[in-house]
């Protein structure tokens, strides 16, 4: 059902459905619970999952939100308004007792259901009605808030009383062990635990957190999200060859993970590696290295309260993913080196790149001449227009009915 949300009457964006009523007219009965589960951006941190590292994400207020009922029989029955499958005018039905993931979106919430059963918490059936304005391929975690939204929704209707960490868990091994897209926990974890005006300080080895101040407004700073609106393509290959690499670096320095290097090690251990491997192995491992810095720099003028000096960190990020990762694209790119040129105090790419979105740090003044000038560098480079967009800290996943 592929459908496209009314628009404001400046033609501002979106604005958001009553579902509940939707739900009704779906379904010819009312919801009994509604949950809603945020996407996020990466502030810092990226790739650092695959190295058992800390990742600096916080929640958006885009939003994915589900609203369900249960079902007499063993049953989901879903329709969504934010599909690129167009599947048609009729629901998506998948029997749990005999269950085939079906193709496009509705393999994603249908794997929560499998996943939670396999974890041993049996759920019913569910009509389910889902609406989201967390945009498809843009690196803002449509998949984990829809995941997110989905266990929510399910776990209520079962009577099970989850902490968040606990239902990240399970939405990650949806998508890891159903789905089949080998991604870490990152996602999954900030559209869960994240919280107002906060940046969740993720360990990703242990799966600790801690809520560290990001309260962007107060210091008169703004972040704009640049969707490049190119559809990130992250084969497994790609991932699976920086996860090789990685690998073979941390073995070859007689560690578990990069994660393990020392900071005080990190040049010398870069020196050891040049002598065993040049090329790709080197550069992956040099960018998990200074990344991991990065993130603990960035953690620590945040908690001295000088938002406005993670900038240069932002801009170190970017051309490390460009470099050493190998992940940027032309059009990423292109954001940076604008939003650079307009004045912003740091931007990078943010999420698996190859396209998506980049985000820009900027006094909250100068973020229109920022958009200006980073719109007119797509106009020069022949891109097509890109989505920008202000974010703030949010609130991560709660139930809504």
């Amino acid at each position: 059902m592929k459908q496209t949300p009314t628009q404001r009457a400046d033609g501002s964006g979106p604005v958001r459905r009553d579902l509940a009523a939707e739900f009704r007219t779906t379904f010819g009965r009312s919801p009994e619970v509604g949950w809603s589960a945020p996407g996020r951006v990466n502030i810092i941190g990226e790739y650092m999952d695959l190295n058992e590292s800390f990742v600096l994400p916080i929640a958006i207020s885009l939003t994915t939100r589900t609203m369900a009922a249960a079902r007499a029989d063993r049953a989901l029955v879903m329709r969504s308004f934010h599909s690129d499958a167009g599947d048609g005018p009729g629901p998506v039905v998948v029997p749990l007792d005999n269950a085939a993931l079906p193709a496009g979106w509705a393999a994603y919430p249908a794997s929560v259901a499998l996943a939670l059963e396999a974890s041993g918490y049996p759920v019913p059936g569910a009509d389910l009605l889902i609406d989201s304005d967390v945009p498809v391929g843009a690196g803002l975690s449509s998949s984990a808030a829809l995941e997110c939204s989905v266990a929510g929704a399910l776990c209520t209707l079962a009577g099970l009383d989850l902490p968040p960490m606990d239902l990240a868990r399970l939405a990650r091994r949806a998508e890891n062990d159903f789905v089949g897209v080998p991604c870490g926990i990152m996602d999954q974890a900030a559209s869960m635990c994240c919280r107002d005006a906060r940046a969740l300080l993720l360990d990703t080895r242990d799966l600790a957190v801690q809520q560290v101040p990001f309260d962007l407004d107060a210091a008169g700073l703004g972040l704009l999200v640049v969707d490049t609106r190119v559809k990130h393509e992250l084969g497994s290959s790609a991932y699976a060859l920086r996860w090789e690499a990685c690998q073979l670096a941390a073995k070859t320095l007689g560690v578990r993970a990069l994660r393990d290097v020392p900071a005080d090690q990190a040049e010398a251990s870069l020196r050891s590696l040049a002598g065993v491997w040049d090329g790709e192995v080197l550069k992956r491992a040099r960018h998990v290295l200074t990344e991991q810095a990065r993130v603990l720099r960035v953690v620590d003028v945040l908690r001295a309260g000088h938002p406005a000096a993670m900038g240069p960190e932002l801009f170190a990020g970017h051309a490390s993913l460009r470099d050493d990762f190998e992940v940027s694209c032309a059009e990423l790119d292109a954001v940076v080196e604008a939003a650079a040129g307009a004045g912003a105090l740091g931007a990078r790419m943010t999420g698996a790149g190859f396209g998506g979105s980049a985000i820009v740090l900027g006094e909250r003044e100068s973020l229109g001449a920022i958009e200006v000038a980073v719109r007119a560098s797509f106009d020069d480079h022949g891109f097509a227009a890109p989505h920008c967009f202000p974010v703030t800290a949010s609130a991560g996943a709660y139930r809504t009915l």
